[in-house]
């Protein structure tokens, strides 16, 4: 599965939402791209093919969540 995670406004630097996403899916995924410009940032993450879908997707959430960027973020997932 990808997920890119897309950022407006993000209120604290990219870098720091790298880190967690990465810390969070060591085992079963990894952030393979990140980028920004004209006010937005993102960060592209491949989850390994047989990982449950909504559990990772809902473990991704809580990371966003806990750092108080969930609501800056939409993810644009592609199984």
């Amino acid at each position: 599965m990808f997920v890119e995670i897309v950022f407006v406004g993000l209120p604290i630097d990219r870098d720091e939402v790298e880190e967690a996403v990465e810390a969070a899916f060591e085992l079963d995924g990894e952030v393979t791209g990140a980028g920004s410009g004209m006010g937005r940032c993102h960060l592209d993450l491949e989850i390994v093919e047989d990982s449950d879908t909504a559990a990772a997707l809902e473990r991704l959430r809580a990371v966003l969540s806990d750092l108080g960027v969930a609501e800056c973020a939409t993810l644009n997932v592609s199984e």
